[in-house]
């Protein structure tokens, strides 16, 4: 079934849980038409002037693409920095190479949509934060946190022995 979501009804409310510099707003009649992708997910997004759309990011289980619908924003890559506007198309690879972060750097609004593949989860990596996050329970980690595969199994016979003699 195909579902219509017209430009006369689009309502942008403010992206929650975020906080200053971060301050997206998303356009929710898809939400409200009941559209909810099993693998291809998307948002039309507004970025104000002087914020940025989330930290620097990549994700190691989804590509991503992004359509500058009108106004325009610096795009952070690991190429550096790029104007990008109305009309462009940017598309993010999976893992380190498709890191991004948009900015508005205007006094204008840029909207853009924002389409990506979801597998049913992800795993997004913040190089200059040094975490990672595991969508979608949203779980966040330092990676300097990280451990050997068998930290803490050395003593499996003993868990054994404390369930036989419950």
């Amino acid at each position: 079934m195909a579902t219509i979501l017209k430009s006369n009804e689009r309502e942008f409310l403010e992206t929650p849980n975020k906080i200053d510099n971060y301050k997206v707003f998303t356009d929710v009649s898809r939400i409200s038409k009941g559209v909810n992708p099993e693998n291809l997910n998307f948002d039309l997004r507004q970025l104000n002037p002087g914020q940025y759309s989330a930290p620097y990011h990549f994700h190691r289980y989804a590509e991503e693409l992004f359509m500058i619908i009108s106004g325009s924003a610096t795009l952070r890559t690991p190429n550096g920095l790029e104007v990008v506007s109305a009309g462009d198309l940017i598309f993010f690879e999976k893992g380190e190479k498709g890191a991004h972060q948009l900015y508005n750097h205007t006094g204008e609004v840029c909207t853009y949509l924002d389409i990506r593949t979801f597998i049913g989860y992800d795993v997004a990596g913040y190089p200059d934060s040094d975490k990672i996050l595991i969508a979608p329970s949203m779980e966040v980690f330092k990676t300097d946190s990280q451990v050997n595969y068998f930290d803490g199994e050395r003593n499996v016979k003993d868990k054994w022995d404390q369930l036989e003699n419950k």
